[in-house]
């Protein structure tokens, strides 16, 4: 009787070893992030015209994205990502967004944004002893742009031209991350 008992304990040991030492998902996917800039781009079409006159201007931090020599994942430019993607799911969580947006692409867009923060949670956890010494001055540099784009928002009384304006900017983000910041991102193996 005690044999069975220990085997089952031991399979259940050995089980429990197994799984807890699998890799912890954590990463930001290129793929995922095409995506979620092409969706952008595609919901609303080119800048409206109408939204031309009032266009407001945002300086772009992107000294807050700037690599280091050997960028990895688990440095202080990986976090700034997972920032922007919090700030850009923030924004876009908002219940007044424009019905001129096609509304299956701004669906699939939240839930990339959503899939991307959820994948990469640990990039901003203890997990991490890289150093990150210069994460405060980037962490700045995202809250006041993610700041200036959300008081251009409820300065334009979050009208059609001010989201249109939002979805330039992080259009605009987007796009400097996959071209200057690829190397943080995973990239999927194309056969």
């Amino acid at each position: 009787m005690a044999l069975p008992t220990t085997i089952i304990w031991l399979s259940a040991l050995l089980c429990f070893v197994h799984v807890w030492s699998m890799p912890m998902t954590c990463h930001i996917q290129e793929t995922l992030m095409e995506s979620a800039k092409d969706l952008l781009r595609d919901m609303g079409g080119h800048f409206p015209l109408e939204c031309l006159q009032g266009k407001v201007n945002i300086t772009f931090p992107a000294p807050a994205y700037a690599t280091s020599s050997t960028p990895t994942l688990s440095g202080s430019g990986a976090k700034a990502i997972y920032e922007t993607l919090k700030n850009i799911e923030l924004l876009f969580g908002a219940e007044d967004l424009p019905t001129k947006w096609d509304q299956q692409k701004l669906d699939n867009f939240q839930n990339i944004i959503y899939t991307q923060i959820d994948h990469s949670n640990c990039v901003s956890g203890y997990a991490y002893s890289v150093e990150t010494s210069d994460y405060p001055v980037r962490a700045a540099a995202l809250k006041t742009y993610f700041g200036n784009i959300e008081a251009a928002l409820k300065e334009k009384k979050f009208s059609y031209c001010a989201w249109e304006v939002v979805r330039k900017q992080v259009l605009e983000t987007l796009i400097f991350i996959l071209t200057k910041n690829s190397d943080c991102l995973l990239r999927q193996n194309r056969t």
